[in-house]
């Protein structure tokens, strides 16, 4: 049971602005050796991105940008097992290479969302398969919203979903993801899409119609609803308007979401070309 587990911290809604990235190593099923880099994103930070993890400007402008660190964590990681709690940390690392015109990382990618699923499949169907909500259910302790403590934690989900099932190594793991969680039936929200479980909500111009976007995000496993609530999981704003969040102009869903999110609810604020890029993955 050898693999890396990796999260990262954003500055702003642009998932590649990572400003923090954790990783961490199990050789054997421990957890030997962990690592977090503060990186200057060469972006703005959003006062609601700073409010979820502490990390400010300050703090990291005269840490490296990403292109610096790069080869060390591909050297880390090649041809190994990455693992991450569900796409959003993959596909970050991905926007921030592209960013900065490297190549991809060359590991075979394992999202303990997906593990957590199928092995407790019935457990979490109110409150979701968020990291904090796993964690509670198999007691692990962590600070949340930190990279490294985020990668750890990700990473105890995978060694206590392995002992749970019965399963020695990742191959069992790569060979359950990619089968149904259920084998019987058709639903229209996809209970084996990359966002099963979240509840998410639209805001601002999309470049594809309302209706095509609540489809889509139905076959990847959403729900879709129409205001932002306390239920709400997952808040997507318009490409068109995220140019402008730079100038704090924003909607009223948004300014909600935000709202919410500082009284403590667990909502993800993304772009529309990210949501794509996920369900896509």
């Amino acid at each position: 049971m050898d693999f890396l587990s990796i999260d990262v911290e954003t500055s702003n809604e642009d998932m590649g602005s990572i400003c923090q990235i954790g990783l961490v190593e199990i050789i054997n099923g421990r957890i030997l050796n962990s690592t977090s880099w503060l990186i200057n994103p060469e972006d703005y930070f959003s006062d609601i991105n700073v409010s979820i993890h502490g990390i400010t400007y300050n703090q990291v402008r005269n840490s490296p940008t990403y292109n610096v660190i790069h080869q060390e964590i591909s050297d880390k990681v090649k041809g190994k097992t990455l693992v991450c709690h569900t796409h959003f940390d993959r596909i970050a690392m991905q926007k921030v290479c592209t960013k900065y015109k490297l190549p991809f990382l060359d590991c075979a990618w394992l999202d303990s969302a997906r593990i957590a699923r199928r092995a407790w499949p019935e457990e979490f169907g109110r409150s979701g398969y968020g990291l904090a909500n796993i964690c509670a259910f198999i007691d692990f302790k962590f600070n949340h919203h930190d990279a490294k403590e985020d990668a750890t934690a990700a990473a105890h989900i995978v060694l206590e979903a392995s002992r749970h099932c019965g399963y020695n190594n990742l191959e069992q793991w790569f060979g359950r993801v990619s089968s149904p969680i259920y084998a019987l039936g058709e639903l229209e929200i996809n209970q084996d899409g990359n966002l099963f479980g979240e509840i998410i909500v639209f805001t601002g111009s999309l470049f594809i119609s309302r209706g095509e976007a609540e489809i889509l995000a139905a076959q990847a496993g959403c729900k879709v609803a129409k205001g932002v609530t306390k239920k709400t999981t997952l808040l997507v704003v318009g490409d068109q308007d995220l140019t402008k969040l730079a100038g704090k102009t924003k909607s009223s869903k948004h300014l909600k979401a935000e709202k919410l999110i500082l009284n403590g609810s667990p909502i993800k604020i993304i772009s529309e070309s990210d949501l794509k890029t996920i369900i896509n993955f």
